[in-house]
C-alpha cells in the first residue's frame, strides 16, 4: 500500500504556561512510559490506546452539556471528539490482537484509566485549551512512537505479522495487508488527530488553526438501529 503523507517535522511550540504544562506532563508521561515498555511497541499501544480513546469521549461529554446549558450549536467539536474517541477504541481493538495483552497489563489498565479519565475531565473543566494542548502533544508522541515501530519492524525486530481481520476491515485494507501498514495507517490517524487538537487549542486562544492532516479513510461504524434497519 501507499503509505499515507505524515509530516514528521509539525511541533507546537508552547507558549505561555498553559502550554509548557501540557508539554511537561506529555514529556513525563513519555518518560514512564519509554521506561516501562521499553521498546515492546505492541505492548505500549495496547495500554496507550486506552489512554487516548479517553480524551475524545471527555470532551465532547463536556462540550454537549455545555451546548445544553447555553442552547448554542457545537461548531462541530462533539462529532469530531467523538469520532476521535472511536478511531483511537478501534486502534486498541487491533492492537489486542497483534499483542495479547498480559494479566497484568490489564491491571495497569484499569488502574491507568480511572485516573487519567477523572484527571483530563477535571482539567478539561478547568482549562479546555491545556486539555487539547495536552491531546495535541500526546498524539505528537504517538506519530514519533509509531514512526519508531515502523523502524524496529523494517529492521526485522519486530515480526511483520499478518494484519488483523479487525484492522483489514475498518481501514478497507488489502487480503495481503501486514503489521506495517496497520502502523502506518494508525500514525496517519494519529497525526490527524494531532493537528486536529492544536487546532482547537489555538481557536479557544484566538490563534490561526493551522493545517490539518488528512485522516486515512476508514469504515463507518454504525449504530445498531441503522444495522437492522
Amino acid at each position: 500500500m501507499t503509505a499515507p503523507f505524515i509530516d514528521l517535522s509539525v511541533h507546537h511550540q508552547p507558549k505561555g504556561l498553559s502550554d509548557r504544562i501540557a508539554y511537561g506532563f506529555t514529556k513525563m508521561l513519555r518518560w514512564t512510559a519509554d521506561t516501562f515498555f521499553a521498546e515492546r511497541y505492541g505492548h505500549r499501544a495496547v495500554v496507550l490506546e486506552t489512554v487516548a480513546a479517553v480524551p475524545g469521549m471527555v470532551g465532547a461529554t463536556i462540550n454537549h452539556l455545555a451546548c445544553l446549558r447555553r442552547m448554542c450549536d457545537d461548531k462541530g467539536w462533539i462529532k469530531t471528539l467523538m469520532d476521535e474517541a472511536e478511531n483511537e477504541r478501534m486502534h486498541l481493538m487491533t492492537f489486542i490482537e497483534i499483542s495479547k495483552p498480559t494479566l497484568f497489563e490489564r491491571a495497569v489498565i484499569i488502574g491507568v484509566q480511572w485516573v487519567f479519565y477523572l484527571f483530563f475531565f477535571a482539567l478539561y473543566l478547568v482549562s479546555s485549551k491545556t486539555a487539547h494542548r495536552v491531546v495535541g502533544y500526546f498524539e505528537e508522541e504517538a506519530v514519533i512512537s509509531y514512526t519508531h515501530y515502523l523502524a524496529e519492524i523494517d529492521e526485522g525486530r519486530s515480526e511483520n505479522v499478518p494484519a488483523p481481520e479487525i484492522a483489514k476491515r475498518y481501514w478497507n485494507l488489502a487480503d495481503t495487508a501486514t503489521l506495517r501498514d496497520v502502523v502506518l495507517v494508525v500514525r496517519a490517524d494519529e497525526a490527524h488527530h494531532r493537528d486536529v487538537n492544536h487546532g482547537f487549542a489555538n481557536e479557544i486562544a484566538g490563534l490561526p488553526v493551522g493545517k490539518i492532516a488528512e485522516c486515512p479513510p476508514h469504515a463507518e461504524l454504525q449504530p445498531n438501529w441503522k444495522q437492522a434497519a
